[in-house]
């Protein structure tokens, strides 16, 4: 059979496609995706491995190819989250509550900048960023304003935040306790991965030991109090916005993964206590079909990671749960209506990919904070392709494309030789130390922006198709006056809590750091005592120390 097919592709080539080319050159001369995987013209079964199709496997089965679930979005459709949170708490429950009112399924919380590097928003280095890309919280009232009136036990909440996530985590489950939920009920995520801190995002508070001791003590915690609870969101989605190709976004984020896993481990839990609760967070970009086999790769690499490196047992260790967020970085300011397009085509690849959560951007994100009228586009944008396009109707329906399935090795067996390499170094935190991941990701990025300048890479509306006419747009600002707000709630609260306990419980978080019990409830304690993220993370600097970048 491969013999036959081969000599009609020999036969097609020579008497049909030959004479066309003649007349009508290629438009350029070589086709390649964004990881630099050449695109052939066709594909027949003859690129595919002996029995491949064989060993692809179903839906729900080793390994994981085709989808986690055997139904997929036959039995539920993936949770739709729009990202959100700026200003004031008061303000992103409002919003909260109109996206919930619009159809959303779930929440995901953006958090302001001091936020993210465990600032009070009365910090000096706070001043002039409070409120403006993401909700300010400084304290467990401000959590209590953000989800006023919201069932906690009623939503999956998404929270990106990741030095300070402990805390972050133990406002949430506060918040559930005044509303008296059982802490067991809370379903959602908290992202909690530090490691792309260190190479793409850099919102990072501590160095690297103490950091990963943080997030063990979260997969500890979770696994005897939050049973439903995502205790990290390990994230490709942050390393590919820096400037990775799709190979280098599922092998550093499997890297990273590698490394909490083992550090779990080296922590005395058992891989099958933990694992079924680690999620991962990736990008969706425009090169559809490439997408499409990124996540099938990655989600087939990590179950055979988890088997035959890991040994996991356990069934739901080896599935690679996901959320995907279309790509922040192909948005444009010019021609802002053109990005609605570009996030349909986005949010498409991610469910025939099979995620599990999205979020699709908004039309204006490229000038703004998004307006309610562009998250709404957004919003019935996931709507449209759930409900009226019947692409969630089978499951994997690209699979056997010859196309796809020989990208999907490809990206496979690229990315395996960078986490070889990696392994080579050491592992993740000597490849990040000698900056071999951040000069990689550089190295992409520059590519990247030299091909658009060059004209190599159409961006439409940017360097081709373009025009003169300025699209008006109405932009959502944050009012200059919430950082004072924010100032005095947070001085009328420190002066009506009991501050000697305050006190007593940051002497005891102290005593806590210096040791090695788990720090959750400690943490939990000092929230519910009214202690600020500030003071809770000072504490922890105090004992950890900072962070500083090395110089590449």
């Amino acid at each position: 059979m491969p013999e036959e097919i081969t000599a009609l592709k020999k036969q097609w080539e020579d008497t049909i496609l030959a004479p066309t080319i003649s007349r009508y050159p290629e438009r350029r001369d070589k086709f390649e995706t964004t990881s630099g995987i050449p695109i052939e013209r066709i594909y027949t079964p003859d690129d595919m491995p002996v029995d491949y199709i064989r060993d692809l496997g179903f839906p729900g089965q080793y390994p994981y190819t085709r989808g986690v679930q055997p139904t997929m979005y036959r039995g539920r459709l993936w949770t739709m989250r729009q990202y959100a949170g700026y200003a004031t708490a008061e303000e992103s429950n409002r919003r909260y509550k109109y996206l919930l009112e619009q159809g959303q399924t779930g929440l995901s919380v953006a958090f302001d900048l001091p936020t993210q590097i465990g600032y009070d928003s009365d910090h000096p280095l706070a001043e002039g960023e409070v409120g403006k890309v993401g909700v300010a919280i400084s304290s467990l009232e401000d959590m209590e304003v953000l989800f006023d009136g919201i069932p906690l036990d009623k939503v999956s909440t998404s929270m990106t935040i990741n030095a300070p996530a402990a805390v972050l985590l133990a406002m949430y489950i506060a918040v559930a306790r005044k509303q008296g939920v059982a802490v067991e009920k809370l379903r959602g995520t908290v992202q909690n991965d530090i490691l792309k801190e260190y190479v793409a995002r850099g919102t990072y508070i501590f160095p690297p030991r103490p950091s990963m001791r943080l997030i063990t003590d979260i997969f500890a915690y979770c696994k005897d109090n939050l049973p439903h609870w995502n205790t990290i969101s390990i994230s490709g989605y942050h390393i590919r916005e820096a400037g990775s190709t799709a190979v280098q976004e599922v092998a550093f984020t499997l890297a990273n993964a590698i490394a909490y896993v083992q550090a779990a481990i080296d922590a005395g839990l058992d891989v099958d206590e933990f694992a079924p609760r680690l999620s991962f967070f990736f990008n969706a970009h425009n090169n559809l079909f490439e997408e499409v086999a990124k996540f099938r790769a990655a989600r087939r690499l990590w179950a055979r990671i988890m088997k035959e490196r890991f040994k996991a047992r356990d069934p739901r260790s080896l599935m690679l749960r996901f959320h995907t967020q279309t790509a922040g970085c192909t948005l444009t300011a010019q021609q802002p209506d053109n990005n609605v397009v570009r996030v349909t085509l986005q949010a498409l690849a991610a469910v025939l990919g099979g995620t599990q959560s999205l979020h699709t951007n908004s039309r204006d994100e490229a000038l703004s904070l998004p307006t309610e009228a562009s998250v709404q586009i957004a919003l019935r944008t996931q709507q449209i392709i759930a409900h009226e396009s019947s692409v969630a109707d089978t499951v994997d329906p690209l699979a056997g494309s010859y196309f796809v399935e020989r990208l999907t090795n490809e990206i496979e067996e690229r990315a395996v030789d960078y986490i070889r390499r990696i392994d080579d170094m050491g592992g993740v935190l000597a490849a990040i130390e000698r900056g071999f991941i951040q000069q990689e990701i550089q190295n992409s990025a520059y590519a990247y922006q030299r091909a658009v300048e060059r004209g190599q890479q159409i961006v439409v509306g940017v360097n081709e198709f373009v025009v003169d006419e300025e699209t008006p747009l109405h932009r959502l600002k944050v009012d200059p006056a919430v950082g004072q707000r924010q100032i005095e709630r947070l001085r009328a609260l420190k002066a009506r809590r009991d501050n000697a306990r305050v006190a007593s419980l940051l002497d005891r978080l102290e005593e806590a750091a210096l040791g090695t019990d788990n720090l959750m409830p400690i943490i939990l304690e000092c929230v519910e005592a009214y202690c600020t993220l500030g003071e809770i993370c000072d504490v922890l600097r105090g004992v950890f120390g900072e962070y500083h970048a090395p110089a590449i």
